[in-house]
């Protein structure tokens, strides 16, 4: 039994792209994998960035909940001011007549 080595499987797969393509289209056959490569990366750091979006989001809900939640006290706060203010308006209006 015969055992093919890595190395020579590139040299039958080089010698038939010589054979079949055409020692001209070699760099052009090149050329466009490296392109391919090149999107095939850009897409999946693409995708890699959208996962992380989607992950810090999912988290900042609960950040954003806790500040409404702050920000909802503080107008209550304000509300409880400006109704006192106007009862004491009230008063003042009722006591000078």
């Amino acid at each position: 039994m015969v055992a093919i080595n890595p190395s020579d499987i590139a040299i039958i797969i080089i010698v038939a792209l010589v054979l079949f393509v055409g020692s001209s289209k070699i760099p052009e056959l090149f050329r466009s994998m490296g392109r391919a490569l090149g999107e095939f990366k850009k897409g999946r750091m693409e995708a890699e960035m959208e996962i992380n979006q989607m992950q810090s989001q999912q988290s900042q809900p609960n950040v954003q909940q806790a500040q409404q939640r702050t920000t909802s006290a503080e107008d209550l706060e304000k509300q409880i001011k400006d109704l006192q203010n106007q009862l004491d308006q009230l008063k003042k209006q009722q006591g000078t007549k």
